[in-house]
């Protein structure tokens, strides 16, 4: 027969930690390049063309504007 060896609890958490902070890193990298690019679109002219209609939109709807 064979027979496993369950993995003791401290030992299964030592081996997540390292899961964890790749993934936390992982999630971090997607942040910051997603930052990147809305960063990069909304400063450009079709990006503040864009801002800039939808507020005049939005100002109109309440009647400010």
């Amino acid at each position: 027969m064979n027979h496993r060896h369950p993995i003791l609890p401290v030992r299964r958490a030592a081996i997540e930690t390292g899961a964890a902070s790749a993934e936390y890193a992982a999630v971090t990298a997607c942040g910051v390049g997603l930052g990147g690019v809305l960063l990069k679109l909304l400063t450009s002219d079709w990006g503040q063309s864009m801002l800039k209609t939808i507020f005049a939109f939005f100002l109109k709807m309440l009647g400010i504007g």
